[in-house]
């Protein structure tokens, strides 16, 4: 099942780039058999997850690279299994909102994405080191094509910037890895949880994994890449960028951080804790003050993110407040609800700002106001993602939030006061972004001429919809399914009688 879900779309984006070479439609529906193929598969592997069990499920293991003990090792638990469905949904959504828009190189464009959706799945699915490493680093080729081809006017200064950024980080976590290879034995990263690393090699191995993964979330102050990264990608690209690069980042610690190096974590909670604080609130008043659309998504991505960080790091100090498992587990589970909740509704806002750009060919707000007079329907659904963006109850944007909000008050009032002003400034700058935007009077001439969403649009920001009000009013099935996985996570994290 794994396998099929990392190399279906890999070698059906092969397939794409050379069968449709000198034909488009051709191009495009194999992409779309071949992204909706991928799906099917990943709705299978959920239905087909037995819930309540906390190890890991659809295991695959054979030797890769005996020489040095590398394994194809593959397998999913709680944390990773929502992932991978979200990606195969994402991708799924990118090959059909390319369908009228990509006229130059679609073929290229489309197998591109789907190359790149079997990457990001083997990242989720990866149980050795090396194979995790693979496909990590592997993510950055197809992502750079995208962007330096299919990019905005500085789209060269956007792709180096990326690429350097998240190139000097990983590599600190090959140097990490190898170590640990050492230690135990195997590449297997199950096997680096049993090590009993003295607290100076858990430090450097933690800072060597937080260079790599603070870069992906990103954090501040190494977030710098992320909005000219956005802003210079085509909607596609900012789509997968926000719904599933940044969460690989997250990934990552609960993966590797937390449990290689539990004591570091612990020690050094401080650090992240602070820089999660200042993502959440510095980021989120940069946001408040762009002029571009995308820049402002982006910046709101970042705080979002650091909303999910925060709730990771900060169960050491929840646990040591109250004493209470359950508490903590709240804050771990509400931080991986806020991860997947971010990839719908982030794609949704950027697919929105895409059909915004599709006819005005611009992204500047100013250049906007009284869409809603003009596209009524797209108006609904912009300010429905807008509010959930902001957390509004009945929207899966609430549901982490407030989970992580509520396990914070354990550790301490200031730190869900702060936390809470996620909510506030993700109220203020979307409702400020929406002002501008959606109502008032029209000023441009060529807001007059927009037309409505079609049919393949609505489909598109329909289903975002619908996943994001379905999660929003029932978060029990995402919840019951991470929640064993978790809770072993935790209990190798901080031991408990």
């Amino acid at each position: 099942m794994l396998s099929l879900l990392v190399w279906l779309p890999i070698l059906g984006g092969v397939g794409v780039l050379f069968a449709g070479r000198d034909n488009a439609d051709r191009a495009r529906w194999t992409a779309l058999a071949v992204a909706g193929l991928t799906l099917l598969l990943g709705v299978a592997l959920w239905f087909g997850f037995e819930v309540g069990v906390a190890g890991m499920q659809f295991v695959e293991r054979v030797s890769w690279i005996q020489a040095f003990g590398v394994e194809y090792y593959l397998g999913v638990d709680g944390i990773s299994m929502p992932l991978v469905v979200l990606t195969a949904f994402s991708t799924l959504l990118v090959v059909i909102a390319a369908w009228e828009v990509v006229r130059y190189k679609p073929a290229q464009y489309l197998a591109a994405f789907l190359i790149m959706e079997g990457v990001m799945i083997g990242v989720f699915s990866a149980l050795d080191a090396i194979l995790f490493y693979v496909f990590f680093e592997a993510m950055l080729i197809p992502m750079f094509l995208i962007i330096g081809i299919w990019g905005g006017p500085n789209r060269i200064y956007a792709t180096l910037k990326f690429f350097i950024y998240t190139f000097l980080g990983s590599v600190m976590m090959l140097v990490a890895l190898i170590y640990l290879r050492t230690e135990a034995g195997s590449f297997a990263i199950q096997d680096f949880y049993g090590l009993a690393l003295p607290f100076t090699t858990q430090v450097l191995v933690f800072l060597a994994f937080l260079a790599a993964f603070a870069v992906k979330v990103p954090m501040f102050p190494v977030h710098t890449w992320l909005p000219d990264a956005h802003v210079e990608a085509p909607t596609g690209g900012s789509v997968i960028l926000a719904a599933i690069t940044l969460k690989i980042g997250g990934y990552g610690f609960l993966r590797f951080s937390l449990p290689i190096a539990p004591e570091a974590s612990m020690a050094l909670d401080w650090l992240l804790i602070s820089l999660s604080l200042i993502a959440v609130v510095y980021i989120g008043l940069v946001a408040m003050v762009q002029e571009d659309l995308k820049k402002l998504i982006a910046y709101s991505s970042i705080a979002h993110m650091g909303f999910v960080t925060l709730a990771f790091f900060l169960i050491f100090r929840i646990f040591a407040a109250s004493g209470s498992r359950d508490a903590a587990l709240l804050a771990l589970e509400g931080g991986l609800v806020q991860m997947i909740s971010h990839g719908f509704v982030s794609a949704a806002m950027f697919l929105c700002v895409g059909v915004l750009y599709d006819r005005m060919h611009t992204r500047r707000i100013a250049d906007y106001g009284g869409v809603a007079n003009r596209m009524p329907v797209f108006a609904g659904l912009f300010v429905f993602f807008a509010m959930a963006n902001a957390g509004l109850p009945g929207t899966s944007g609430f549901v982490g939030e407030f989970m992580v909000i509520l396990a914070s008050f354990q550790a301490g009032f200031w730190y869900a006061a702060i936390a809470g002003l996620t909510l506030i400034l993700g109220a203020a700058y979307s409702l400020w972004m929406i002002k501008r935007v959606v109502y008032g009077e029209v000023r441009n001439p060529e807001v007059d001429k927009l037309r409505d969403v079609d049919l393949r649009e609505r489909l598109l920001l329909g289903s975002l919809a619908g996943v994001v009000l379905l999660f929003g009013l029932y978060p029990a099935p995402l919840i019951n399914v991470m929640a064993p996985s978790l809770d072993a996570l935790f209990g190798i994290v901080v031991p408990t009688p």
